[in-house]
């Protein structure tokens, strides 16, 4: 993408959209976005800057000179939605690049969310703790650690000003409080966070909901670096039991209102994380069987776990339109569930695979049909 250099006039001063140093150069297309050099031009543009260019024209031009009242407040109302719009695209976009792992990616977008944020709300309020805590979480991925602790200071003085927030900000907090802790090593104080974010989630959202499971996850992955197995395995199996409930109840919803093709259950962000969820999961328990052959007393357990996390991979894909995938996790299942003792799930199994067949080949099934 081309640049254009910045000629400021005497006396004003134009800042990089991603560090606020002078900047030196504008963004060709909507003149209103300015850098101090190429890289971070480049960077924001790959970010975010692609998605909202255009947008961010109206938003930044200054109002015109109106003499009536009613039109100042109709221009600001509009800004408002605009911003607002903007700040919901640039904050679904950086959760979705941390998901992907792509933490130097999300850091662009989620700047500028903060900064809507901020000229919606104001820069104390406690709608800003998402933000904050959504760059928290890019920041320890980056290993940029006491980066994340200033983010998660500023969340946490919100919240202590605002002490009738919802629990679901409280749960976000104490949870992005846990993974900082985690990456530090400080690993008591990162399961002391995970604690009250899963009493929050739970009181939120109840004890079966997959929210507090995630957080249950997490503080598995705590014990694994610890070192204690089989509260890891343990704490896993409660996760995986709550993650196959709720995929199943989502196939089961979509099959009695039929299934439309390109219909989304997950958005990029929540697909990636669950699929590392589920797929952390079923390796952990293949590990550990493979490790301690005589793991538990009876082999039947082991598989019935590497049964239910595959049947749930394989739904999770039957719900995101991978349909290939659907049938190789499905396949997996069913040679895991024919190894087990009642084979509860060969059923729902054997009706995804179908499923998932149906969708891959059609001209057989309308030939069966026929």
């Amino acid at each position: 993408m081309s640049v254009f250099p910045l000629a400021n006039p005497k006396g004003t001063k134009k800042l990089c959209e991603l560090c606020q140093r002078p900047a030196h150069l504008q963004c060709p297309q909507c003149r209103v976005t300015f850098y101090c050099d190429v890289t971070h031009q480049q960077a924001d543009w790959n970010s975010i800057h692609e998605k909202v260019c255009e947008l961010l024209i109206s938003i930044r031009t200054p109002a015109p000179l109106c003499c009536f009242q009613t039109e100042r407040d109709s221009h600001r109302m509009q800004n408002l939605k605009r911003l607002e719009h903007v700040k919901e695209l640039s904050h679904a976009t950086a959760k979705s690049w941390v998901s992907e792992g792509k933490c130097s990616e999300a850091m662009p977008a989620a700047q500028l969310s903060l900064r809507c944020a901020i000229d919606i709300y104001g820069p104390d309020a406690v709608e800003l703790v998402p933000v904050y805590l959504l760059l928290a979480e890019a920041s320890i991925g980056l290993d940029a650690l006491s980066q994340a602790e200033s983010c998660l200071s500023q969340a946490e003085w919100m919240v202590r000003k605002n002490p009738g927030c919802s629990r679901t900000v409280l749960h976000l907090l104490h949870r992005t409080l846990g993974r900082l802790y985690s990456a530090t090593g400080d690993y008591s104080s990162a399961l002391r966070h995970f604690a009250i974010d899963v009493y929050n989630a739970s009181e939120e959202f109840g004890l079966d909901s997959v929210v507090t499971a995630d957080g249950y996850f997490l503080m598995a992955n705590v014990f694994t670096k610890q070192e204690k197995t089989d509260i890891t395995i343990s704490l896993y199996s409660e996760v995986s039991s709550t993650w196959h409930a709720h995929l199943s109840n989502l196939i089961e919803f979509s099959s009695q209102k039929g299934k439309n093709e390109g219909e989304q259950y997950f958005d990029v962000a929540q697909r990636a994380e669950v699929n590392r969820m589920l797929s952390v999961m079923l390796e952990a328990q293949q590990q550990e069987v493979n490790t301690h052959p005589a793991y538990r007393t009876t082999p039947a357990y082991s598989l019935g776990q590497e049964a239910l996390l595959s049947h749930s991979l394989a739904m999770f894909w039957f719900l995101c339109n991978d349909h290939k995938k659907a049938l190789d996790f499905g396949r997996k299942a069913e040679e895991f569930s024919q190894q087990c003792e009642p084979n509860s799930l060969s059923e729902s199994i054997r009706s995804l695979i179908q499923q998932a067949e149906r969708h891959l080949n059609p001209e057989q099934t309308l030939i069966v049909h026929h």
